[in-house]
């Protein structure tokens, strides 16, 4: 089993050097996949999703070429007329930068004021075993949802 802060620490940075970095993208592994991946010593990171304004992936750790965390995800706008893809993922990226980097955490309690947006992010847990939701606030109205959860793999 890794070192729970090892692990964390290895997926705030592979996340902010992923999605929120705007990372390579790799080649799709499943068919039709958006695959972006990372790696660091005996750490590897991989985010696989489908979609675009509505969404659902997967993000894997390998310790020693083994895996050892594993997350899931589904995304998707629920106010068209408030918000659209391209702005949500800016609020997105937004509050995600300044979580991983100023806080260099991914999980807990986390508010982020945008012109486009309040992002709002509400999880239990640790990175062992965690559940949660992000949102996007417009005008006091849920505009945009994603609901997590995942944790240790464990043989």
């Amino acid at each position: 089993m890794p070192d729970l802060a090892e692990l964390n620490d290895f997926i705030v940075n592979a996340k902010a050097e992923t999605y929120v970095g705007d990372g390579e993208r790799m080649p799709s592994c499943r068919s039709g996949s958006h695959d972006i991946g990372y790696a660091s010593g005996c750490w590897r990171y991989l985010d696989s999703y489908f979609g675009g304004t509505d969404f659902s992936g997967q993000e894997v750790v390998w310790h020693d070429d083994q895996p050892v965390w594993a997350m899931n995800y589904f995304g998707h706008i629920i106010e068209h007329d408030l918000i659209d893809g391209h702005r949500a993922g800016m609020v997105i990226k937004a509050a995600l930068l300044r979580l991983y980097l100023d806080e260099k955490r991914f999980l807990g309690e986390y508010e982020f004021e945008h012109a486009f947006g309040r992002y709002v992010d509400r999880s239990t847990g640790n990175c062992d075993h965690f559940i949660g939701r992000e949102a996007i606030m417009v005008n006091g109205r849920k505009a945009y949802e994603l609901d997590y959860r995942g944790g240790l793999i464990v043989p």
